[in-house]
């Protein structure tokens, strides 16, 4: 995606940038992890896979949803997270997947570099699939987007060492930090979909951002209802991701 369109996408979101402030100091607060710090095994919490549905009959589709709280479900009840909404969606449309829940609440891009291999060794086997979804933290925090487009750049060499096809949830930044911090950041996930023939979705939180019925009570983190919506969109995009590695 061109950054003009995304620069266009970006007037649409005022509450994302308006916040950030009190973002900041509420998820900081929250779920908050040092980046430096070893990474932790996942939690049970962290890693599940979905079981609310019966598989429909096919090969199984094994899928790794690797990312931070939007990933995991922050402040929402066990087996509503985006990757049992994507997997619930899936499997109604008759793909047998399996999705595998490793993400951990505050991960930044450097702490989810750093656990991002433990995870794929800790798979049944090769997943099918990764779904990276990573950043958001680096946004809060205002670290460098270089050091977030090293992290990531890290990470999908690794998935391509492995053999494995990634789907990017990308995340984008809020106006007010700038144009300068903005240009650099918002460019990181088409620049490696490109480089890396990954499947993009350019803004996880697209279509939920700002409007508070499909948001927590933070501003940042989608409700049961906002995670359905950005699972209806999301699931199209890893099917055509699946049949696409095929």
């Amino acid at each position: 995606m061109e950054t003009n369109i995304l620069e266009k996408q970006m007037r649409r979101w005022p509450l994302y940038g308006g916040g950030l402030a009190l973002l900041q100091a509420a998820l900081l607060s929250a779920c908050d992890r040092a980046a430096e710090a070893p990474a932790p095994a996942p939690t049970s919490n962290a890693v599940s896979p979905v079981v609310e549905a019966p598989a429909p009959s096919g090969p199984e589709r094994l899928i790794l949803a690797f990312g931070d709280s939007l990933y995991a479900g922050y402040g929402l009840d066990r087996g509503q997270s985006l990757p049992d909404a994507v997997q619930a969606r899936l499997r109604r449309d008759g793909i047998n997947a399996t999705i595998v829940n490793a993400g951990v609440s505050g991960d930044t891009s450097a702490a989810g570099r750093q656990r991002f291999a433990f995870a794929l060794d800790n798979m049944a086997r090769k997943p099918d699939l990764v779904l990276i979804g990573l950043g958001g933290n680096d946004v809060l925090r205002q670290i460098s987007p270089a050091e977030t487009r090293t992290n990531m750049t890290a990470m999908l060499d690794e998935a391509k060492r492995r053999g494995i096809p990634v789907v990017l949830t990308g995340m984008m930044a809020p106006p007010n930090l700038g144009p300068d911090f903005s240009s650099q950041f918002n460019t990181i996930w088409p620049d490696l979909a490109k480089r890396y023939d990954a499947t993009l979705y350019p803004f996880i939180l697209d279509g939920v951002i700002g409007n508070a019925q499909l948001m927590q009570a933070d501003h940042v983190h989608p409700n049961r209802t906002g995670v359905n919506k950005i699972a209806t969109r999301v699931a199209p995009v890893v099917e055509s991701a699946l049949k696409k590695a095929e």
